[in-house]
């Protein structure tokens, strides 16, 4: 049942207006608006111990997805470890950084016939919660003078951004980088100095072999 009032409050200041529902229990709490007037506010009372109970399940649900998204990408990551084993890659690989299977370390060896043959690079890969929807983070470690590589190592490759694909995998990724190594994209350079050198080989190899840090 519903009751429905309104009268006068006792300042004369506006009115109060209340529709009270006789079924349910309710707080009231008076609250002047800006206009002068009265505005009953209303809650429905609920057992604190049933709130306690829902915020706990939704809780453990939660986290329940979490560790089932992380256990999938780690499946995911232990499969792709065994494909880059057994490919017989020459010039690439790469292994989880200590316990961590959302951390790795690779290595990439210049390919032949180009201004980085002979030189070894060291990379990181850094795996989201979301892989391999969400693309890796991927940079060097050794400092690598490069068109298409920046100062901190980061690599403008479109793979790891706008291009991304689930089929992508770490041996794919490693192929991609080392073939970028031979085969710059001199038109969006993260190197404006290296792109420009890039067309002297002489001097770029020069240049490259004179600061490479092992």
């Amino acid at each position: 049942m519903l009751l429905s009032s309104t009268g006068e409050s006792e300042d004369g200041i506006g009115t109060v207006s209340c529709c009270v529902s006789m079924c349910i229990p309710i707080a009231l709490c008076l609250c002047p608006a800006a206009t002068g007037s009265f505005i009953i506010m209303a809650s429905q009372n609920m057992d604190p111990a049933a709130a306690a109970a829902s915020s706990t399940a939704a809780l453990k649900g939660s986290e329940s997805g979490g560790s089932a998204a992380r256990s999938s990408v780690s499946k995911r990551l232990q499969q792709e470890l065994m494909t880059l084993m057994m490919s017989g890659d020459k010039g690439i690989s790469a292994f989880p950084e200590s316990d961590n299977l959302f951390k790795w370390i690779g290595t990439i060896d210049g390919p032949q016939g180009t201004v980085y043959e002979d030189l070894r690079y060291r990379l990181s890969l850094d795996f989201p919660a979301g892989y391999p929807y969400q693309a890796p983070r991927v940079k060097f470690v050794t400092p690598c003078f490069h068109p298409n590589v920046d100062d901190q190592g980061f690599i403008c490759l479109d793979i790891l951004k706008d291009k991304w694909s689930a089929l992508y995998d770490v041996r794919s990724i490693l192929l991609s980088i080392q073939s970028l190594l031979g085969e710059p994209n001199n038109e969006s350079p993260l190197n404006t100095t290296a792109a420009e050198m890039w067309q002297d080989q002489e001097a770029f190899k020069a240049h490259l072999h004179s600061t490479f840090q092992k």
